[in-house]
């Protein structure tokens, strides 16, 4: 039965030429029947009146306008050759219909005032016998109904179909617009874990760089030095390695490898760490928290490390061999506030923000967009007499 209904609906045809066959044969019965008897009928003419109509229903959604136009100069035909009403007239009913649901617009105005008009004139040519004034009346307006209802069927199918072809539509631009909010949100986390491996690879690389550079310096004269370096370089690359598995884990479609547990994002809480591993790699940083130290947003704390981390890799790689470094971390009631300062030569303030401290990077242009992310403001620059400043205010009430 699936099959069969498949096979109709994609041959519409078929299934109004076999209803055509079917309206013809009742119209030819009923012809043979009422040759014979008043009103008296032209056969030629009913033959070919109800051939023509029949016509109609077979290739109405063909062409539907071009058949509503056949069929209103049928009916002009049956009045003008005085050939009553007969069962083929029904394809009149069937072609307002189908010009209401499917065809142009000016077809459907066409067949809805034709459909109002065809009654009262068959009322006129062909009137009821033994009927007053008001009986006509009732007949015209009875006779009128199924014309009214067929059009009124065909439009509101029509209307129904555009709605569904406007929710269907809106269904895909919606489904468009969530593909493109995906992509964006996949670029955005791509472009966030770009700025996380820069940190991860400008900080840790440079550190085991100098520590490799001391260690080859006085491994000759002190074995214990050297011995000492190359322990630091061996924490510093598994830090880095455990950091990049993390964030490159990200990027993963399938399954995690065995055993690879991601380490969770750095927090204030580990400054200490990262301040003592600068310390170690030869950077002197005072280091200083003011306020009373308390839980905060992740984001807020990973923005605040990595400002840190950013600004002391900074140093080191461009603020000369007798630099140092201070990092104060201030706890407001409504905010953490950071000021990262270094007394060296420093880098051309064009470096920073056109690549980073590398020239390959984000420098405080990473900074910005991580700060934006949270809401807060930065501020950074040369400071008088020599060095850099950097100043962030990371407001709590926004990380939320």
């Amino acid at each position: 039965m699936q099959r069969l209904y498949d096979f109709l609906r994609r041959h519409p045809t078929w299934v109004d030429s076999f209803w055509a066959v079917i309206l013809l044969g009742i119209t030819g019965v009923s012809l043979i029947q009422t040759v014979n008897t008043p009103p008296h009928r032209e056969p030629v003419a009913s033959v070919l009146i109800a051939v023509v109509l029949c016509l109609v229903v077979a290739l109405r959604r063909r062409m539907p306008e071009r058949m509503l136009v056949l069929a209103a100069s049928m009916g002009v035909l049956q009045l003008i050759l005085d050939v009553p009403s007969m069962a083929a007239d029904f394809a009149m009913l069937v072609i307002i219909y189908t010009v209401a649901a499917d065809g142009a617009r000016w077809a459907s105005r066409f067949a809805l005032a034709g459909g109002l008009i065809a009654a009262p004139l068959a009322q006129l040519r062909w009137p009821e016998q033994n009927t007053g004034p008001v009986g006509q009346v009732l007949v015209t307006v009875f006779m009128v109904v199924p014309f009214a209802l067929a059009w009124v069927l065909g439009d509101s199918i029509r209307t129904r179909r555009a709605y569904l072809a406007q929710l269907e539509e809106r269904a895909a631009r919606l489904e468009k617009e969530r593909e493109a909010q995906s992509k964006v949100a996949v670029a955005a986390e791509r472009a966030r874990i770009a700025r996380e491996l820069h940190d991860v690879v400008a900080h840790n690389v440079s550190v085991m760089v100098v520590q490799a550079d001391g260690a080859a310096y006085v491994l000759d004269t002190a074995p214990d030095q050297a011995r000492k370096a190359l322990e630091t370089i061996s924490g510093t690359g598994r830090q880095a390695l455990a950091e990049m598995r993390r964030l490159l884990g990200v990027l993963r479609t399938g399954e995690r490898e065995e055993g690879g547990e991601y380490v969770p994002q750095p927090d204030v809480g580990q400054l200490d760490e990262l301040i003592e591993q600068v310390r170690t790699a030869g950077l002197p940083v005072d280091y200083k928290v003011e306020g009373t130290p308390r839980p905060l947003p992740s984001g807020v704390e990973l923005t605040a490390y990595r400002i840190v981390q950013e600004a002391l890799t900074n140093t080191r790689k461009h603020g000369g061999p007798n630099a140092g470094a201070s990092v104060r971390l201030v706890y407001f009631d409504d905010g953490l506030g950071l000021l990262v300062e270094d007394d060296g030569k420093g880098a051309p303030h064009e470096l920073y923000e056109e690549g980073g401290a590398d020239g390959q990077g984000h420098g405080l242009i990473g900074m910005r967009e991580r700060i934006g992310m949270v809401g807060g403001t930065l501020d950074a620059g040369p400071r008088p007499g020599g060095g850099f400043r950097i100043s962030a205010l990371l407001p709590l009430k926004a990380a939320h």
